[in-house]
């Protein structure tokens, strides 16, 4: 083995340099600080050398150190010192020296500031704010939320709104500016702040611990919903295990992310399934077109939304006076003293003590009690039986992650004898009939069995064990739906509703409302050529492709992402909202319907709102408003009449609906259970 290599030790210039350089790398204060120093150590000597070498200096010490002291301070001044050639090139050294320190010393406090500022502009500084909202990730639905709970704040106080996302805050803030519009009066400041909300570190920047709610939002990129459990899990490391923290409310697409969510998020925690919410909400417009308006009305802001308000007026009395009690409110539930959720019971349900009512209001000042029984005209209530409703024949074009939810509360709602065609690009398996049969695994999910049912197990025949024949039939069949060609050759007669459902975001170019545009594109071609109007639900990911759509104003055009939005908005402002449209949104229970208005009053007679009221009380269910045929295609209400005054007449004709909370009319769910157990806000 050869001798080690000796290697030259370093200098003392060598090491003085380097601990030099390690030390102004430190900070800018530091090395503000080593400028300082540099700039008193040539000042100083020097100029305690021009006042000593000066023949008219004072005498004493005192008043030479005052003279130094002076000439210090004005080194800049070149021209001040005369006298010898020494003492002249001694003064314009000390100037130089002090304009090149104090040059280099601005130079360092202006790129100090700038690198701040960028620090600033990153988003990287702690927010110092108290009950705030804050909301974590960002997603198609950020602009929605932070816009609803903008116009949801109190004017007096608004509270600050704070994001924090992994995006450049510069861009976050100018997506938000574009979806709020122009301010107008107070309103609240809404702060970005940039880095990945899984990050603890991070997360502690907005101050979770003091704010008065959480959103988590799921974005649209793969693995989303594993992304919203890491920023769970993460508030719950900012927040300590034996704190108790605000209220969480978080979104996860898939269902199975469900369960480990509702843990991660804790005992005050909501999760909400977006997938779920909106095929519940495709399935329920199929056969009840209006429906996505009267429901975009009520999650919204700008109008009515739903209130908890107290029940002391109606203590001891029953469900069904309250009903006629408001006259600016519509009442549609209980909240029950145990904090039960009871939508739509009986009228002689008691109201009793310790309960609230749930009601559809401006706002809470609004529901103000009064008795409207005097505003019923019996004379005007209908007699009419419903007519029962009938098996029907639908078509389901396209196929995505949400078709097999779709399908799902398709088959719980449907009627014995009805049928669903579905049309999809992909590929069927096996030759002959497809009937009931669904697209290959390994390119389509097949439909998940949800806890609540999405889709049901065949009933059975206690007494022979024989399954019964499912109320839906599914045919799948595979066509090139890519080509306008396929949809011209399709024949729509036969079908009482079609849904339109775009393909999941591949790596290309296309998106998935580009595929839905031009579907219903070839659709309104048919329409053209076949004289009939077509009941179409369609489907869209983007807000902005709304007005894009070729449908007939007033369609059921649903935008997944801003559906969930409002709903997390609605349930930020009030907590017991969440199990009110968690049993409006499912297939069982009460929910939202628009029925004729010829069942609640006779047609052709001029009636109040306070009778239609009493008309429904009749029939087992709550009034929330109605739509008038006339105006169905005139916007921007297209005839939605969202609770209306008690007094306020109109003459019914029988092409208008009333709008109704209802239990399911076909009977397949128990009313006493519905109505008895808390719902799931999912």
């Amino acid at each position: 083995m050869g001798r080690p290599e000796v290697r030259p030790r370093a200098s003392l210039r060598e090491r003085a340099g380097y601990r030099f350089d390690r030390t102004l790398a430190r900070s800018t204060g530091t090395l503000m600080g080593w400028l300082v120093i540099t700039c008193l150590a040539v000042v100083v000597p020097v100029s305690t050398l021009l006042v000593w070498t000066d023949p008219g200096s004072p005498r004493s010490l005192s008043g030479r150190l005052t003279a130094a002291w002076r000439t210090s301070a004005e080194t800049l001044r070149l021209g001040a010192v005369t006298g010898t050639p020494l003492r002249m090139m001694l003064a314009a050294l000390l100037g130089l020296v002090a304009l090149l320190c104090v040059s280099t010393l601005v130079g360092v406090i202006t790129t100090g500031l700038a690198d701040r500022m960028a620090e600033l502009s990153r988003g990287r500084s702690t927010v110092l704010e108290e009950g705030h909202i804050v909301v974590l990730g960002w997603s198609d639905q950020a602009g929605t939320v932070v816009s609803e709970l903008a116009a949801a704040q109190s004017p007096g106080r608004p509270r600050a709104i704070v994001l924090l996302a992994d995006r450049d805050k510069a861009e976050m803030e100018r997506a938000l500016a574009a979806r709020m519009g122009p301010g107008r009066g107070r309103r609240p400041r809404v702060i970005c702040r940039s880095g990945p909300a899984s990050d603890p570190g991070v997360l502690s920047l907005v101050r979770p611990q003091t704010a008065s709610t959480v959103l988590v939002l799921s974005s649209a990129e793969p693995g989303a919903d594993a992304e919203v459990l890491r920023i769970l899990l993460a508030l719950r490391a900012v927040l300590g295990p034996a704190a108790e923290g605000p209220p969480v409310l978080a979104a996860v697409r898939e269902d199975r992310y469900h369960a480990p969510a509702r843990l991660a998020a804790g005992p005050r925690g909501t999760v909400l399934r977006t997938d779920t919410v909106t095929a519940r909400l495709i399935a329920q417009c199929v056969g009840r077109p209006g429906l996505s308006l009267v429901l975009r009305d009520l999650l919204d802001f700008a109008g009515s939304e739903f209130h908890v308000v107290d029940a002391a007026p109606f203590h001891g009395g029953s469900f069904g006076t309250a009903l006629l009690g408001y006259p600016e409110s519509c009442v549609i539930g209980l909240l029950t003293a145990d904090a039960r959720t009871v939508l739509n019971p009986p009228a002689e349900t008691p109201v009793e003590p310790g309960s609230h009512l749930i009601v559809l209001s401006r706002d809470e000042d609004s529901a103000r009690p009064g008795d409207c029984e005097h505003l019923v005209d019996p004379s005007a209530v209908s007699t009419a039986v419903p007519a029962p409703e009938k098996a029907s024949r639908l078509l389901l074009l396209g196929w995505n992650r949400r078709a097999p939810l779709v399908v799902g509360q398709l088959r719980r709602m449907a009627r014995p004898g009805s049928v669903l065609d579905v049309v999809t690009d992909l590929t069927v398996p096996g030759p002959g009939d497809e009937q009931n049969r669904e697209p290959r695994r390994e390119q389509v999910p097949e439909p998940r069995r949800d806890p609540e049912g999405e889709v049901p197990e065949p009933r059975r025949d206690p007494q022979r064990e024989v399954p019964e024949p499912p109320a839906l039939a599914v045919h799948f069949r595979s066509a090139p739906l890519s080509h306008p060609e396929t949809l011209l050759d399709l024949d729509l007669s036969g079908y009482d509703g079609l849904v339109v459902l775009g393909p999941e975001p591949g790596e290309g170019p296309d998106r998935p409302d580009d595929w839905t545009l031009v579907t219903l594109l070839g659709l309104r071609l048919l329409e053209d050529s076949t004289a009939r109007k077509l009941r179409v639900v369609t489907e869209l990911t983007d807000d902005r492709n709304r007005p894009l759509a070729p449908v007939d104003p007033g369609s059921d055009v649903i935008v997944s992402g801003n559906l969930s939005g409002l709903l997390m908005a609605q349930i930020t402002q009030n907590r017991h909202l969440a199990p009110v449209f968690g049993e409006l949104f499912s297939a069982d229970g009460s929910t939202v319907r628009l029925c004729p208005a010829g069942t609640y009053v006779r047609p052709g007679s001029e009636a109040s709102f306070a009778t239609v009221v009493a008309a429904a009380r009749a029939r087992g269910e709550c009034a929330i408003g109605y739509r008038m045929h006339e105006r169905r295609a005139m916007s921007p209400d297209h005839g939605l009449r969202l609770n209306p005054h008690k007094a306020a007449r109109h003459r019914w004709s029988s092409e208008d609906e009333v709008i109704v909370v209802s239990a399911d009319p076909a009977g397949r769910s128990d009313p006493a259970l519905s109505r008895s157990r808390p719902v799931s806000a999912g």
